[in-house]
């Protein structure tokens, strides 16, 4: 899946400068490459067991594609972006290090307790109804493997209780003879005074000297026992598996010849050197989701569009960022693998629904996911042992995928096989025919995905139609059209390298650093903000600046930006808002005031309650340095039209003669009427009746779609 502009002559020009980024998926390893010049191409490559070979093997096949050795393109990568979903499915699989966590003395049951939803940890929707779900989940570390030591430091600081190393030791001993692989310490109120937990580290060292270490000061300095918790036994889970993971990637990279360090996607959108995140490889947790959130951020920013909503439907799920003002949406917190983890991350709201997710017949109900068929043994259509219909049976029945076109794989699809799963398993049941039960697939798929996008719109205060859809994944530009009329919008974007956003994104993502502390202000109910106040938030944040440009390579090239985690008295959860350098007894007050706007645009009109009085918990600072702009000279391909197949859109009974084109990559200004289909490597973008696609500079598709 090549540019036609590949292979070309090389210049002088092109001996360094080159850029890649790559995202691990489930399936796929996804590479994007561009050279100097702009010339760009995408491939895939089928991810493997151990993860590294799939990278490397992708890796081979770009540079066969650009027409050079393999050692030759190395050379010249003066950029390796990547992202990976490596740490997340070691904890949902339960592949992750075996982990004792070492606590405060009588706070041994924290990871059990946790907020006291620990039954319905990471259940979201519907699911929270389902009492037979409840529970399912385990604690990270299990009980027997938490080891309370005798030591206490108060809010302040200050030391109330000594720590009594004997007992360190014991907790120790105990933690060997179970065979732990990594060790996680979390004792309270570390964050104001870390000397215990460095102690105890110390003697980890000695007594497990080959255990991973995890502290909670580092990892998560946050006010709340139970989050710092959890989030160091996540990290601790992780660093064996993750960190080794990307020792080993980068080995084999410089074998290759390639100089160029591995730049890792963070949790947050930009990108680190992969060496620092073997220490904290729970901050790159969601790298591969979020390189699909940045990518969109940085078509919107190359096109003057600063409110971007992305969608990737893959084989099995359907992930949607938001773009506001140019920067993703953040959170503070995410649950995975009955793990509540405090770091921050872009905002990715997810549901099972993608290619794979199967279609079924439940007491008269059509259901469509979260199970999946995955890629083994996939849908029907595939002939690879699947026996229950999926989206992507349903898509290809309705004309939408051309059996002899699917993929990068070579695979044939079965068209007389999926019309007989579809018409037998969910036509027989509910009185339709093979067609119409496609139909109704699709319908039950794109509502869901729909939904999903209001959630993330409507249901906190933005209008979808003030945004700019933009298509990724497999199956994205095949069902935008649906999502947009659902939604109101008048059209969406599929970018030339839709099928590999993710590895776009981390191959053009701006290096990002943060830091964080606990800066603990309580404000009465009826008393403002004062010098004092202002003075410790001044001090915290100055903190936090000077340790985020000391780990950045130019820090007089980068910006800084800052947030507060603030709350009303007596809440369990708080709301990140920006504020300014340096700020005054005024710029607290405002700061509150900006609180309360954004609480009420999250929960409703009405919704804060000032008489409660504010607590000011910790404060973050971001530097950010610009990624170099890419060039776009990328001259692509004309559409080549291929035929004509009926595709059915609305009126199953009514099927539409539908245009079909393909290329490689498109070529600026070329204009499609709809109905069309625009067959792209890995992807088929869907242009209804009564629409239009045109292209521009970047190889994007606009797609309108009409009434």
């Amino acid at each position: 899946m090549a540019s036609p502009d590949f292979p070309r002559p090389l210049t002088a020009d092109d001996a360094t400068g080159w850029v890649i980024g790559t995202d691990v998926g489930g399936t796929f390893t996804d590479l994007w490459l561009r050279a100097p010049d702009g010339t760009s191409l995408v491939c895939k490559s089928p991810t493997t067991s151990d993860v590294v070979t799939g990278v490397i093997n992708a890796v081979h096949l770009a540079a066969e594609l650009a027409g050079l050795p393999t050692a030759d393109m190395c050379r010249r990568v003066s950029h390796f972006g990547h992202g990976t979903t490596v740490g997340l499915n070691a904890l949902l699989t339960g592949a992750s290090a075996k982990v004792g966590l070492i606590t405060t003395r009588g706070f041994g049951d924290v990871l059990e307790i946790g907020r006291l939803r620990r039954g319905t940890a990471g259940l979201t929707g519907l699911d929270l109804g389902n009492y037979y779900l409840r529970g399912r989940t385990a604690p990270l570390v299990p009980r027997d493997l938490v080891a309370e030591i005798t030591e206490r430091i108060n809010p302040q600081g200050e030391i109330l209780t000594p720590l009594d190393e004997d007992s360190v030791r014991q907790a120790l001993a105990t933690l060997r003879e179970e065979n732990v692989e990594a060790v996680a310490v979390c004792l309270l109120w570390a964050t104001e005074n870390p000397i215990h937990e460095l102690a105890v580290e110390r003697l980890v060292h000695e007594v497990l000297p080959d255990a991973f270490v995890s502290l909670s000061h580092d990892i998560a300095p946050s006010v709340g026992e139970y989050a710092r918790a959890s989030t160091t036994a996540a990290n601790a889970a992780l660093g064996p598996v993750a960190g080794n993971y990307l020792v080993t990637l980068e080995n084999e990279l410089r074998a290759l010849g390639m100089t160029a360090p591995i730049m890792m996607t963070t949790n947050a959108g930009g990108v680190v050197p992969a060496t620092t995140l073997t220490a904290s490889p729970v901050k790159g947790l969601l790298s591969g989701p979020a390189s699909c959130v940045v990518a969109g951020q940085s078509l919107g920013k190359n096109m003057n569009r600063p409110h971007i909503l992305t969608l990737d439907v893959g084989g099995t799920s359907f992930d949607v960022g938001v773009v506001v003002d140019g920067a993703p949406l953040l959170r503070d917190e995410v649950t995975f693998g009955g793990a509540d983890m405090r770091v921050p991350s872009v905002d990715i709201a997810s549901i099972g629904a993608g290619g794979g997710s199967i279609a079924a017949v439940r007491d008269g109900v059509l259901t469509v996911g979260p199970r999946s068929a995955g890629a083994t043994p996939g849908p029907v259509c595939y002939g690879k042992g699947g026996t229950e219909p999926t989206t992507t049976d349903a898509d290809l029945v309705l004309g939408v995928l051309d059996p002899d076109r699917f993929g990068s794989g070579g695979i044939r699809l079965d068209v007389a096989a999926a019309r007989r799963a579809l018409a037998e398993q969910i036509g027989s049941p509910l009185g339709l025919n093979a067609t119409e039960a496609a139909r109704a697939v699709r319908e039950v798929f794109d509502s869901a995905m729909a939904d999903l996008l209001r959630s993330v719109t409507i249901e906190r205060g933005h209008d979808p139609r003030e945004f700019t859809l933009v298509a990724g994944g497999g199956s994205g530009p095949s069902h935008a059209w649906a999502l947009c009329r659902e939604l109101g919008l008048d059209g969406f974007i599929v970018p030339a390298t839709a099928t590999a956003q993710s590895a776009y994104g981390a191959g053009t993502s701006d290096q990002r650093t943060t830091a964080a502390r606990t800066c603990y202000l309580r404000l009465s109910p009826g008393v403002d903000p004062d010098h004092t106040h202002a003075a410790a938030l001044d001090t915290a944040l100055i903190d936090t600046r000077d340790r985020v440009l000391a780990a950045i390579p130019d820090p007089e090239a980068a910006r800084v930006s800052y947030t507060v985690a603030v709350r009303y008295r007596g809440q369990a959860h708080h709301i990140d808002v920006a504020v300014d350098a340096a700020p005054d007894a005024a710029d607290l007050a405002k700061l509150l005031i900006r609180f309360e706007g954004e609480y009420e645009l999250l929960f409703g009109k009405g919704a804060g309650f000032r008489e409660a009085g504010f607590e000011i918990l910790s404060v973050r600072a971001i530097a950010t340095l610009d990624s170099i702009a890419p060039t776009h000279t990328t001259v692509g391909e004309p559409f080549e039209q291929r035929g004509v197949r009926d595709v059915v859109f609305d009126d199953p009974a009514a099927p539409e003669p539908t245009t079909i084109y393909g290329c490689s990559w498109p070529a600026p200004e070329q204009t499609v009427a709809g109905p069309a289909l625009i067959q792209l490597p890995g992807c088929v973008v869907v242009v209804p009746p009564a629409g239009t696609a045109s292209t521009d500079n970047h190889g994007a598709i606009h797609v309108k779609v009409g009434k």
